[in-house]
């Protein structure tokens, strides 16, 4: 014998397609993504000092200074940690060159740099940049 088709099984069937609907346009819009994620650590393997680190991404063979920078996050030091994550957000979608990398700058809150490191963009990697000593 058949069911009658009631209400709730109308709306049971309707909630259930929308489900599969949002669970399908999330995972596209994840799949999507164009960040690049990484961490910065300092040479020797010593606490990041004190200040504001400038990450952005950079391609030297763009001979316009104005378009050599793509994206660009600023993080928080408090001078105890060994290793920052951060994340970088892409408005548009760079195509990954050889020359493409992160750099990152570590300012004191006067404005002097106290350490710069970059390392190269690999599609798909996360990105690990070494700070280094600036020297003057």
């Amino acid at each position: 014998m058949k069911r009658p088709t009631t209400r709730r099984t109308v709306l049971m069937a309707a909630g259930a397609a929308g489900a599969a609907a949002v669970v399908a346009a999330a995972g596209t819009a994840s799949a999507q993504s164009a960040d690049i994620r990484g961490e910065v650590t300092f040479k020797g393997d010593v606490a990041i000092p004190e200040g504001h680190l400038e990450i952005y991404l950079e391609d030297p063979a763009v001979k316009d200074k104005a378009q050599r920078r793509a994206a660009k996050t600023r993080v928080k030091s408090d001078g105890g940690s060994r290793t920052i994550g951060f994340s970088l957000p892409l408005t548009k979608s760079p195509t990954v060159s050889p020359t493409l990398q992160i750099v990152a700058r570590l300012e004191r809150a006067d404005g002097w740099l106290v350490a710069r490191g970059s390392a190269k963009v690999e599609a798909g990697a996360p990105v690990h940049v070494t700070l280094n000593t600036v020297m003057y």
